[in-house]
């Protein structure tokens, strides 16, 4: 068994060995907290948790950090705009990101650092970077020499000749227009912290390059974020790293983006859909079908029919499961291994298409089962599918998703069960009468009401329909 991932570094899939045999450690770039997320800032979430699933089911101990940016330009301007602290601002959309994360199943990291609480360490490292001719003050700020580092831009390969950094307001003092800032200068009514080198606040990239070092040491296996980040991002935290005297990353792993009518989902283009919003219309277990099942260095264009589509195969899904479990009379526990085909097309970078049609091929087959009346087979299918969409975080008989640690929903689905089971008694009354007029146009009124009715050898059954 080798897991085989795409490095961005090396542009092509390689496999994978870990530094330390049995153990994975891994970076993500998680929330800049200025505002609430959108369906493309918890994709990556989604991403890399099934990444840390796969690796758990494969054996690995598995240590994850996922940190928060709580202090940066744009909550700054936020915190003006809003008349707000800052903090204030970062910790109300940090509790929003957790709730998204939550809400769509991702599992918790190992350790979520916040910027802020880690000045130390960034303190350490640009006195680091000083000394080795690296970087260098300047009005109170510090900033890197890129040019002292002539393997800068290898993962992004740009030309630093031909490279040109924007240009940033109220910045003072670099040798270079290139030079990037990793601490900057107070500024009036800014948040600001004493340093040796003054008072200020850091760098949006040596946040990252300190926390990485500070949780994971100077070496760890896989470094993951949008593929928005490879630069100016990562190319500078990898600058920062190696010249501070890191290994760093071994393995860059970069997802792709949520885009509407063909662009980055953003707030500052104004195309974002809030997971908080999403979640009121769609059920969560769909949204992370339709969030976590394409590949995640695809594109994903929104749309309303998209979500559907993965709604009404989800539902297939969830339909089977639950005449599995009927016919079966209890629980039907996950298999103890996947099978092979979906384990080699997760193996070959996370193949979640591939191994998704492996669900739905077991799904028909299960299905035929059922049709033959064949008890053991079903069942073996449904623990077959148990297992593989359990490594997913999509398992329809999790509690989590069946609603066993929500008393509130179990309360609603019992109410809604028990209104349905009395307008199908009266549709079987009619089918008994011959009133077969009546009987269509209940179930007709059934369906516009979103619901699925199925006639089955046991009596007629309902589902969440295809909206």
């Amino acid at each position: 068994m080798t897991i085989r991932l795409y490095d961005t570094s090396a542009r092509q899939i390689r496999d994978f060995q870990p530094l330390t045999p049995g153990c994975v450690s891994i970076y993500l770039c998680g929330a800049t907290v200025q505002a609430a997320p959108h369906i493309g800032h918890i994709r990556s979430g989604l991403n890399f948790d099934i990444m840390r699933r796969w690796f758990t089911y494969r054996g690995y101990d598995v240590t994850f950090i996922r940190n928060v940016t709580d202090i940066d330009d744009k909550i700054i301007t936020k915190s003006a705009e809003q008349d707000r602290p800052w903090w204030s601002i970062g910790y109300e959309n940090e509790r929003a990101f957790n709730d998204g994360y939550d809400v769509l199943g991702c599992l918790p990291p190992t350790y979520e650092p916040r910027a802020t609480g880690h000045v130390t360490e960034m303190v350490a490292m640009m006195r680091g970077l000083i000394e080795r001719g690296h970087a260098y003050e300047a009005d109170g700020s510090v900033y890197f020499d890129v040019r002292s580092w002539p393997r800068y831009l290898e993962l992004s390969r740009q030309d630093l000749d031909k490279m040109q950094q924007p240009a940033e307001e109220g910045i003072t003092g670099k040798r270079d227009a290139r030079d990037f800032a990793m601490w900057k200068a107070a500024k009036p009514g800014e948040p600001a912290w004493e340093t040796p080198f003054g008072p200020g606040r850091p760098g949006w990239h040596l946040e990252c390059s300190a926390m990485a070092h500070k949780y994971l040491g100077s070496a760890f296996d896989i470094h993951g974020g949008g593929l928005d980040l490879i630069f100016p991002h990562h190319e500078n935290e990898i600058a920062q790293a190696k010249a501070y005297g890191d290994e760093f990353a071994r393995y860059w792993v970069h997802n792709a983006w949520v885009t509407m009518s063909g662009e980055k989902m953003s707030k500052s283009l104004g195309n974002s859909v809030l997971v908080s919003e999403m979640v009121k219309r769609w059920r969560p277990i769909v949204l992370r079908y339709y969030l976590g099942t394409p590949h995640y260095r695809s594109m994903i264009e929104y749309s309303e029919d998209a979500l559907r589509e993965a709604e009404a195969a989800f539902a297939r899904i969830e339909g089977f499961a639950q005449r599995v479990v009927e016919l079966a009379g209890g629980s039907v526990e996950p298999a103890a291994e996947v099978p092979p085909a979906f384990a080699e097309a997760m193996d070959d970078d996370l193949g979640v298409p591939q191994a998704l049609a492996i669900v739905h091929t077991t799904v028909r087959q299960g299905n035929s089962a059922l049709a033959a009346d064949d008890k053991e087979a079903a069942v073996a299918r449904l623990a077959e599918v148990r297992a593989m969409l359990g490594v997913l975080g999509l398992d329809p008989l999790d509690p989590r998703w069946a609603g066993g640690a929500e008393g509130e929903a179990d309360d609603l689905n019992g109410v809604v069960d028990s209104l349905v089971r009395l307008v199908l008694e009266q549709r079987e009354a009619a089918r008994a009468r011959k009133d077969w007029a009546t009987a269509d146009a209940i179930r007709d009124r059934l369906t516009q009401a979103g619901l699925a009715i199925e006639d089955s050898p046991s009596g007629p059954r309902w589902t969440l329909g295809q909206r």
